[in-house]
Protein backbone atom coordinates (compact mmCIF):
# COMPACT_ATOMS: atom_id res chain seq x y z
CA UNK A 1 0.00 0.00 0.00
CA UNK A 2 1.11 3.39 -0.73
CA UNK A 3 1.26 6.40 1.48
CA UNK A 4 -0.43 9.37 0.45
CA UNK A 5 1.72 12.00 -0.19
CA UNK A 6 0.71 15.38 2.17
CA UNK A 7 -1.20 17.94 -0.98
CA UNK A 8 0.94 20.70 0.74
CA UNK A 9 4.32 18.68 -1.10
CA UNK A 10 5.11 20.04 -4.47
CA UNK A 11 7.38 21.31 -6.64
CA UNK A 12 7.30 24.57 -8.56
CA UNK A 13 9.17 24.54 -11.52
CA UNK A 14 9.17 27.88 -11.77
CA UNK A 15 10.73 28.82 -8.55
CA UNK A 16 14.45 30.00 -8.55
CA UNK A 17 14.88 27.87 -5.49
CA UNK A 18 15.97 24.40 -6.07
CA UNK A 19 13.25 21.81 -6.00
CA UNK A 20 15.34 19.96 -2.34
CA UNK A 21 14.92 23.74 -1.33
CA UNK A 22 11.55 24.23 -2.01
CA UNK A 23 10.50 20.61 -0.20
CA UNK A 24 12.78 21.86 3.00
CA UNK A 25 10.84 24.98 3.65
CA UNK A 26 7.34 23.10 2.93
CA UNK A 27 8.11 20.71 5.38
CA UNK A 28 9.71 23.26 7.93
CA UNK A 29 6.64 25.70 7.79
CA UNK A 30 3.97 22.42 8.15
CA UNK A 31 5.92 21.39 11.04
CA UNK A 32 6.33 24.60 12.53
CA UNK A 33 2.42 25.59 11.61
CA UNK A 34 1.23 22.21 13.10
CA UNK A 35 0.02 21.11 9.34
CA UNK A 36 2.38 18.00 9.77
CA UNK A 37 2.37 17.35 14.13
CA UNK A 38 5.39 15.65 16.05
CA UNK A 39 4.91 11.93 15.02
CA UNK A 40 3.96 12.88 11.51
CA UNK A 41 5.78 9.91 9.24
CA UNK A 42 6.52 11.69 5.97
CA UNK A 43 6.67 9.97 2.72
CA UNK A 44 9.70 7.40 1.80
CA UNK A 45 12.39 8.94 -0.39
CA UNK A 46 11.79 7.05 -3.38
CA UNK A 47 8.13 7.42 -3.20
CA UNK A 48 8.20 11.06 -2.86
CA UNK A 49 10.23 11.91 -5.35
CA UNK A 50 8.56 9.24 -8.16
CA UNK A 51 5.47 11.58 -7.09
CA UNK A 52 7.04 14.74 -7.78
CA UNK A 53 9.12 13.90 -10.37
CA UNK A 54 12.53 14.55 -8.95
CA UNK A 55 15.47 12.70 -8.25
CA UNK A 56 15.87 10.57 -5.14
CA UNK A 57 19.01 12.69 -4.17
CA UNK A 58 16.82 15.84 -4.24
CA UNK A 59 14.20 14.26 -1.48
CA UNK A 60 17.15 12.95 0.35
CA UNK A 61 19.12 16.17 0.98
CA UNK A 62 15.71 17.70 2.11
CA UNK A 63 14.93 15.13 4.37
CA UNK A 64 19.41 15.01 5.48
CA UNK A 65 18.93 19.23 6.28
CA UNK A 66 15.85 18.93 7.98
CA UNK A 67 17.77 16.02 9.76
CA UNK A 68 20.54 18.30 10.90
CA UNK A 69 18.63 20.69 12.06
CA UNK A 70 16.19 18.26 14.08
CA UNK A 71 13.19 19.14 12.70
CA UNK A 72 12.61 15.54 11.18
CA UNK A 73 14.17 12.55 12.42
CA UNK A 74 14.80 9.52 10.60
CA UNK A 75 13.90 5.85 12.23
CA UNK A 76 15.56 3.04 9.72
CA UNK A 77 12.65 1.09 8.21
CA UNK A 78 10.08 3.06 10.36
CA UNK A 79 10.63 5.93 8.15
CA UNK A 80 11.50 9.85 8.52
CA UNK A 81 9.16 11.28 11.31
CA UNK A 82 8.53 15.16 12.31
CA UNK A 83 10.57 15.37 15.59
CA UNK A 84 9.60 16.74 18.47
CA UNK A 85 13.16 18.82 18.63
CA UNK A 86 14.34 21.94 16.12
CA UNK A 87 13.36 24.46 18.85
CA UNK A 88 12.66 24.26 22.43
CA UNK A 89 9.51 25.38 22.36
CA UNK A 90 8.39 22.49 19.81
CA UNK A 91 10.83 20.26 22.19
CA UNK A 92 9.31 21.72 25.84
CA UNK A 93 5.28 21.32 24.12
CA UNK A 94 6.23 17.70 22.96
CA UNK A 95 7.43 16.55 26.83
CA UNK A 96 4.75 18.61 28.32
CA UNK A 97 1.59 16.34 26.00
CA UNK A 98 3.85 13.48 27.20
CA UNK A 99 3.90 14.01 30.90
CA UNK A 100 -0.35 15.10 30.23
CA UNK A 101 -1.19 12.03 28.34
CA UNK A 102 0.82 9.97 30.85
CA UNK A 103 -1.54 11.85 34.09
CA UNK A 104 -4.83 10.86 31.44
CA UNK A 105 -3.99 7.19 31.36
CA UNK A 106 -3.29 6.86 34.83
CA UNK A 107 -6.60 8.91 35.91
CA UNK A 108 -8.79 7.02 33.85
CA UNK A 109 -9.85 10.22 32.06
CA UNK A 110 -11.56 9.66 28.39
CA UNK A 111 -10.07 10.87 25.69
CA UNK A 112 -12.70 13.84 24.50
CA UNK A 113 -12.46 14.67 28.52
CA UNK A 114 -8.71 15.19 28.33
CA UNK A 115 -8.81 17.31 25.16
CA UNK A 116 -11.84 19.52 26.51
CA UNK A 117 -9.67 19.94 29.30
CA UNK A 118 -7.21 20.57 27.12
CA UNK A 119 -9.10 23.10 25.01
CA UNK A 120 -10.41 24.82 28.16
CA UNK A 121 -6.65 25.62 29.40
CA UNK A 122 -5.84 26.91 26.10
CA UNK A 123 -8.96 29.58 26.44
CA UNK A 124 -7.87 30.58 29.93
CA UNK A 125 -3.92 30.93 29.13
Amino acid sequence: MEQDIPTWLRINPASSAPPYEQLRLQILEAANSGAAPVGTRLPPVRTLAAHLGVATNTVARAYRELEQAQIVQTRGRAGTVIAAGGDDARRRTAEAAADYARIVRETGLGEDDAVAYLRAALRRA
